[in-house]
């Protein structure tokens, strides 16, 4: 449906868990401005990631596509603006379309649907990170003992370069935005919580160290992992570099970025409300993906679990129903029509599947829609899917036994049904769902495929492996340093 053309500002962060909301009934974590938000909008709760990965998920975004049409299988595939989206629609329409800070694509030279990048970061060189596309024998990746080292209170170069992104967006909102000759869309993208775990002062100093539960379902407790899991494990080793106190420290710190961000998300907010435009503008809150934050003995994204493939999901503004929560599953991919459609556009496209979140907000809850996601990447020993549909979701493993999960009865997913005979026809309904939509024993090998090129093309296995990855994409101005 066409709407009333309005702005949309668009603010999304990285690896924010779903569940690390005051909104989401955390018990925890302090996140006044959000739920201040979501008070005045529409949260879904069943929003996910269309892969749980940055670069990827970030792919998927830009165009309205998944991973597997597109081939932005990892890391080291970073998005070039080849599959044209919604930036591309929005400047051919003539609406100014601009991004601040964090889009993780190839370069900011790439006709990516933007008039302009302000303080962009891209992945490294170029080029990525290309270790992880090593998926014939997984390595070990070393350079993740990092996320255990200097965490706690202090700064850090993406806690400044969040600050430096708030400021710009702030002075745009305040001197620039009003003057637009047509309905805009701001993409602000904030990269906290994403690690380094290491939190200002202020709001690290909200959640104390000893008060932080200790991450729940490890192996040492007697919990037994997937067999793709434990691969993944053995690949992104970060939990063998933690103790018991550093691990309540890590996640003191997590929830400390938390707070941080939405106290940045706060001064825009407010800079919006001063700059006299909050009534002629519709707010979008979202994440890249989640964060293991230690349970299951994981930390970091890669998983299809709640905790990593859920991201949380706002929209407000003068039209969008006020203080309502939607149960309907949604992912990233349905920005497509929805940037289109809050600015005035028509969104219709038989090529994508995605829908309006604003008509998703006022209509009926639709519980048999679908939400898909797919992971190729870092650690992953073969394609890994999701299919969220009502209560249930399933997660296919390419060559291993699935997994199927009644996230009503069991939202922490401890009881696998999928070898369960009374569960038997869901699993093959929600089967089924995975196979209308892809072959995925052919997209598992297609992305190893074309990603054995890419490791060839940068030297082959021995090489990458050697050289290593870093810590994260450096914030701009800093050297990634490999290891």
């Amino acid at each position: 449906m066409t709407r009333q053309p309005m702005n949309i500002l668009y603010i999304m962060s990285d690896e924010h868990q779903a569940r690390a909301l005051g909104c989401a009934g955390h018990e925890i974590v302090q996140t006044p401005n959000l739920d201040a938000l979501a008070a005045g909008g529409t949260r879904f709760t069943a929003a996910y990631t269309p892969s749980p990965i940055c670069v990827p998920a970030r792919a998927a975004l830009a165009t309205g596509r998944p991973v597997y049409e597109t081939g932005y299988w990892c890391n080291g595939s970073p998005y070039d603006g080849q599959h044209q989206g919604w930036g591309h629609m929005l400047q051919a329409a003539g609406h100014p379309v601009r991004s601040i800070g964090k889009l993780h694509y190839r370069r900011a030279e790439d006709p990516t649907g933007f008039d302009e990048q302000v303080v962009p970061m891209h992945v490294v060189d170029g080029v990525g990170d290309i270790l992880g596309a090593v998926r014939d024998e997984l390595p070990v990746r070393h350079r993740t003992r990092t996320l255990s080292e200097g965490i706690g209170a202090g700064e850090s170069g993406y806690t400044r370069y969040d600050r430096q992104i708030t400021a710009e967006t702030c002075r745009w909102l305040s001197q620039e935005a009003a003057a637009q000759a047509k309905p805009w869309v701001l993409f602000v993208s904030l990269v906290c919580p994403h690690f380094p775990l290491i939190a200002p002062e202020d709001f690290f100093a909200l959640y104390p160290p000893d008060a932080m539960p200790a991450p729940r379902d490890r192996p040492e407790d007697g919990i037994a992992r997937h067999p793709w899991i434990e691969a993944l494990a053995g690949c992104q080793i970060y939990d063998r570099f933690f103790t018991e106190e550093t691990r309540r420290v890590a996640i003191a710190a997590y929830y400390g970025l938390c707070s941080f961000l939405d106290d940045n998300i706060g001064r825009i907010l407010a800079s919006l409300e001063a700059a006299g435009l909050a009534g002629t503008t519709r707010v979008i809150y979202t994440s890249d993906h989640g964060d293991s934050l230690g349970t299951r003995g994981l930390w970091g994204k890669s998983t299809m679990y709640e905790e990593a493939a859920a991201v949380p999901l706002i929209l407000a503004g003068p039209d969008v129903p006020a203080g309502r929560e939607r149960a309907t599953p949604v992912t990233l991919t349905d920005l497509h029509p929805t940037f289109l459609e809050g600015v005035g556009l028509e969104a219709r496209d038989e090529t994508r599947s995605g829908r309006s979140l604003f008509d998703l907000a006022a209509g009926d809850e639709a519980p048999d829609r679908v939400a898909f996601s797919e992971y190729h990447a870092a650690g992953a020993i073969s394609g890994a899917f999701m299919i969220r549909k009502g209560r249930f979701k399933l997660i296919h493993y390419t060559g291993f036994a699935p997994e199927l999960f009644d996230l009503t009865a069991d939202p922490l997913e401890r009881r696998d049904l999928a070898a369960d005979p009374a569960h038997a026809a869901i699993l093959a309904d929600l089967q089924g769902e995975l196979r209308a939509r892809c072959d995925s024993d052919a997209v598992d090998a297609r992305a190893k495929a074309d990603q054995a090129a890419l490791v060839a093309r940068h030297g082959g296995r021995a090489a990458v492996v050697a050289r290593g990855s870093f810590a994260g994409t450096p914030a701009p101005g800093e050297k990634p340093v490999y290891g």
